[in-house]
């Protein structure tokens, strides 16, 4: 599929991915005490949509573009408050022309005792985010290859947070790098929350992924899935997905009222939906 995020910065799944990570990480400064967010591919962490690649696709225009222009009810907005603040914070001048990847959005959420570990395997990519946050003491860049981060970071010495694992699917075989980087991960830290992207292009390859995940033995597996148009017959990206471990508590009720309203603005098609499945339930497999 190649998701080199230059391409893609900003579209729809961006908008649904991030708004889910926000919840996340509001979720968890809940408490007082102090939680790491592992985010285990996390680019350069600031995107330029006046640069070439994002002028190519475009596609920040019908993903953050339509959400900071819409008028939403006043729980989605609400809900939603935090994500739409991290992005309009990469543009203190007004408007939009950057689009913060996930570290950013998470350095922009984190209070004084919380703290980001973000890996990049590519080294100028790696470079470029070790810049962005240069002397933050909040935050580590770690040049490493992010699924072997699933196992030699685990658990985190706070023993409280999130990992994020959004892998760009330029290879074959990523859906089954996920399956097995959550079993490795959730032997050594089963107790933290973890949050899981996916594209919806190859739809026998999403069942595929439910289907091992489901008989995985890992109990609390919520999925969302969020189409914006119905299955092509040409393969390209009709829809998000996210698996999330550990969910919130509060999480499906919140996100039965964002998604919908993501929906209503992001969509490009009556035919497309958007649905939350619970995968496993409270005990695990046997």
């Amino acid at each position: 599929m190649n998701y080199r995020h230059a391409y893609h910065a900003g579209n729809f799944a961006d908008v649904v991915k991030h708004a889910v990570l926000a919840r996340l990480v509001e979720y968890l400064k809940q408490k007082d005490k102090a939680f790491r967010v592992i985010d285990t591919h996390a680019g350069v962490g600031l995107y330029d949509l006046s640069a070439e690649e994002a002028q190519k696709t475009g596609e920040w225009r019908s993903g953050i573009a339509r959400l900071i222009e819409a008028k939403l009810e006043p729980e989605a907005a609400a809900l939603l408050t935090p994500y739409v603040d991290a992005v309009k914070a990469a543009n203190p001048d007004g408007g939009l022309s950057r689009y913060p990847g996930s570290p950013l959005i998470v350095r922009n959420l984190l209070r004084k005792q919380d703290r980001l570990s973000a890996i990049e395997l590519h080294p100028q990519d790696s470079a470029v985010l070790k810049k962005l946050f240069a002397d933050d003491y909040q935050v580590r860049i770690i040049e490493l290859d992010g699924w072997l981060a699933l196992g030699a970071h685990l658990p985190p010495k706070e023993k409280r947070g999130l990992v994020l694992v959004d892998p760009p699917f330029e290879r074959e075989g990523e859906f089954d790098r996920l399956v097995d980087g959550l079993l490795k991960a959730h032997r050594r830290w089963p107790g933290g929350i973890y949050a899981l992207w996916y594209p919806v292009k190859d739809r026998r390859a999403v069942r595929s992924f439910h289907e091992a995940l489901a008989g995985s033995g890992i109990p609390k597996i919520m999925d969302l899935r969020f189409d914006v148009r119905p299955a092509s017959d040409e393969p390209r990206l009709d829809g998000t997905g996210m698996i999330v471990v550990n969910p919130p508590f509060t999480l499906e009720k919140e996100l039965g009222i964002v998604l919908p309203a993501l929906h209503g603005v992001l969509a490009e098609s009556r035919g497309a939906g958007w649905q939350i499945e619970w995968l496993t339930g409270e005990e695990t497999a046997a």
